[in-house]
């Protein structure tokens, strides 16, 4: 299930970290909104909210931001008023890519993708026309500078998880979606930093290709990731080594 999303490790320099930031809290926002319309503002009976917080808190968002985004949400503020959409396409080379889209404005989201998929050398496609190839799952993210994989790997398997692959700087833990945030508190009662706990698109089969061929697909994909209404991005390039 490794692959789907390694073209994201895009390393950026200091001087783009603050719009990057900006581009995150923007992202997060939406979800939290979204989230809270749905669902309603109370964080125990809502999970999709509970998950949207962490992830927040994780990322250093000001509490009065996430309470703004909460209240404009179940309506107790005046704001915008978003949809979610999942378009499928097809990027060069035939690679499966799913975008998930928090938006106020359908018209302009779908043009704005279908210029990034074409300017590549891609195409949007119908529903269902990739999904299949994917699988959802949760994926909790760990600091793994202190971490003690071998004690952690037992208990997260006890816990239910599917997965755990330790990375030099990180640990990835794969549960079933339906389990995330139950392990989720698992791990955190053993003390361990969690980075990000959230659901993934995952591959079923990766389709490997070259450095040099998967250029124009990163591109895409990048071009894709800065659309501000773009939420979750997905797709099933590996690259090879």
């Amino acid at each position: 299930m490794a692959g789907h999303s390694k073209w994201a490790n895009i390393k950026h320099r200091k001087g783009a970290q603050d719009q990057k930031r900006g581009k995150i809290f923007t992202k997060l926002i939406r979800e939290i909104t979204i989230a809270s319309r749905l669902g309603g503002g109370d964080l125990e009976s809502n999970p999709r909210l509970r998950k949207a917080v962490n992830n927040a808190k994780s990322n250093n968002m000001p509490s009065e931001k996430i309470d703004k985004a909460i209240k404009k949400g179940t309506g107790a503020l005046e704001g915008v008023s978003y949809e979610e959409i999942v378009y499928e396409g097809y990027g060069p080379y035939g690679i499966a890519i799913i975008v998930e889209v928090i938006t106020d404005n359908k018209n302009r989201s779908v043009a704005e993708l279908r210029h990034a998929f074409t300017k590549f050398g891609g195409s949007l496609g119908e529903t269902g026309s990739v999904s299949w190839m994917f699988e959802k799952k949760g994926q909790i993210v760990l600091e793994g500078s202190s971490l003690d994989f071998d004690a952690l790997f037992d208990i997260v398997l006890m816990a239910g998880a599917e997965d755990i692959q330790e990375y030099d700087e990180s640990c990835i833990v794969t549960t079933p979606f339906e389990s995330l945030m139950e392990i989720r508190k698992v791990i955190e009662h053993e003390g361990c930093v969690i980075k990000s706990a959230d659901y993934e698109m995952l591959s079923k089969n990766t389709q490997k290709l070259e450095r040099s061929e998967s250029e124009k697909v990163i591109s895409l994909l990048a071009s894709l990731e800065s659309n501000d209404d773009v939420n979750k991005l997905f797709s099933n390039l590996e690259i090879n080594n």
